[in-house]
């Protein structure tokens, strides 16, 4: 199942609603079958309290749902899940540690994380800090060299896997470059980072290191930059990453923990207001943002 936070429809009283919507491609509004479940974090809670996972709660809900008529999800979907925090990876890839030695002035430091075993784990946004799909992701005004930076986003629930996003940790490189201690100046501020279009179960995901991710980076109809790569080529798997996140650290209900990037536009490139930045990753969808000056 993949799970979309939908505007509510005219008849409803809700802002949004939570809605199912299976491998076939029919959308269920599991909003209309409880009103407990108007949230994936809800659809969580409800999984934990009766042992089961979350696409056997939604089944089992889908027969009391209200079936819609919805062609593309993605075009109208809301930012799938409010993550109390959203934390990021870095140098998971071999591109991803290249692009950090020329960017930095102190090299060594990207080459020793690449090599070790303990990952380079940060806090990336907060929710106010976190967009969704189709609202503008933010570069910093005092910054000349900013890039999206597309990930596959692993998001837990009370520290459990329960699904995968699409996640944007936009980034200035000059900034950290200038210094590593910098990169909570790089990383976070106003709309860093964007989530969507849904949430895709670990059952429909299947191996999370068996999934083709795309870039697309358009200015006024011209394509600045197009890439794809595997998820298969991270040094480091979801699974170590979220191991680490764990250890000595008490996690939010809700978290997202994005897992780095192999797409790395070229050093002549710089993310300028009105870009329109795509990521697609299979089995879980499109993720579509304008860019802003923050």
């Amino acid at each position: 199942m993949r799970y979309y936070r939908l505007p509510g429809r005219e008849c409803s009283t809700d802002a949004a609603s939570l809605v199912a919507v299976d491998d076939e491609g029919a959308a269920y509004d599991l909003t209309t079958a409880s009103p407990d479940l108007g949230s994936f974090t809800e659809l969580c809670r409800a999984a934990n309290a009766t042992g089961s996972s979350v696409d056997e709660v939604a089944r089992n809900r889908i027969p009391d749902a209200e079936a819609l008529d919805v062609t593309n999800p993605e075009a109208d979907a809301l930012q799938p899940v409010v993550a109390e925090e959203v934390w990021a990876a870095g140098v998971t890839y071999r591109i991803s540690e290249e692009a950090r030695k020329s960017e930095s002035g102190k090299p060594e430091v990207y080459i020793d994380v690449y090599d070790s075993e303990r990952p380079e784990l940060f806090l990336k946004a907060t929710p106010s800090r976190t967009v969704g799909p189709r609202e503008a992701v933010g570069v910093r005004g005092d910054s000349s060299w900013n890039v999206p930076e597309p990930e596959l986003g692993v998001v837990l629930h009370r520290g459990e896997v329960v699904g995968y996003t699409v996640g944007n940790d936009v980034s200035s490189r000059d900034i950290e470059g200038e210094n590593p201690l910098y990169l909570p100046q790089a990383k976070v501020y106003d709309r860093c980072c964007s989530l969507g279009p849904c949430v895709a179960s670990a059952e429909t995901v299947g191996d999370p290191h068996d999934l083709t991710m795309s870039l697309t980076i358009e200015r006024d109809g011209e394509t600045m930059f197009e890439d794809s790569t595997s998820t298969g080529e991270m040094a480091t798997t979801c699974g170590e990453l979220v191991s680490y996140l764990r250890k000595h650290n008490s996690l939010p209900e809700t978290l997202v923990l994005l897992t780095g990037t192999a797409l790395v536009p070229p050093e002549t490139f710089t993310l300028v207001e009105g870009d329109e930045v795509t990521i697609d990753i299979d089995r879980i969808g499109q993720l579509v943002n304008d860019t802003v000056t923050v």
